[in-house]
Parts: structure tokens; C-alpha cells; sequence
């Protein structure tokens, strides 16, 4: 499955106030599972010496899928596509990397 095809079959599964016009849902949303890839991430820090469990990883796992379907319906609701975002992104890393920026601060690098 390539991102097109998630970011179109994981659409059948939107459902929420103003579908097709409301991207503040979509980013509360991501803002929300951001957060709880973090907590699990933190208490195994806390609780496990920094070394997941596979029971941890699995559900670490679970998160971030949640994440990638709020990053795939606020890219709908703004009109972008999975792939061009990927392709953009990498685009932008391998730059800063063939440039020797990809360490420091600022969008614009």
C-alpha cells in the first residue's frame, strides 16, 4: 500500500462534525495521539529503563497509526496528498543533508 491508496481507503472511515470542510477536528485529533505516543513513550522511560517491551512496542504501534490516520484526514480536509507530503518532506531532509543543515533550528534551512 503506498500513501494514496491509505490516505483514500482510510477516508471510509471519517466520521465527524463537517466532514470535507472542518480541518480544526483533524488536528485536535493529531494533537491528541501525538500526545499519547509521548506518555508511552515517557513511561517507559519511567517504568522500564528506556527498553519497550514488545507488549509496549504493539501498543506504541497501535498509537501511531492513529497518528498517521489524523495526518492522512487533516491532508484531505486541506486538499494535500500522503504522497506528495512524504515525497515533499524527504525532498526537503535529503537537501538539508546534501547541504550539511540538517542540525540546527529553523524552517528555512
Amino acid at each position: 500500500m503506498n500513501f494514496d491508496e491509505y490516505q483514500k481507503k482510510s477516508r471510509e472511515t471519517a466520521i465527524y462534525p463537517d466532514l470535507g470542510s472542518n480541518y480544526i477536528y483533524p488536528t485536535l485529533g493529531l494533537a491528541g495521539e501525538s500526545g499519547e505516543v509521548s506518555d508511552k513513550i515517557k513511561k517507559v522511560i519511567r517504568d522500564d529503563a528506556g527498553v519497550p517491551s514488545l507488549e509496549k512496542i504493539v501498543d506504541i504501534k497501535k498509537e501511531l497509526g492513529d497518528v498517521l490516520w489524523y495526518v492522512s484526514q487533516l491532508s484531505t480536509e486541506l486538499g494535500l496528498s500522503l504522497e506528495e507530503i512524504a515525497q515533499s518532506n524527504l525532498d526537503k531532509l535529503f537537501s538539508r543533508k546534501d547541504r550539511g543543515v540538517l542540525h540546527g533550528s529553523g524552517d528555512n534551512r
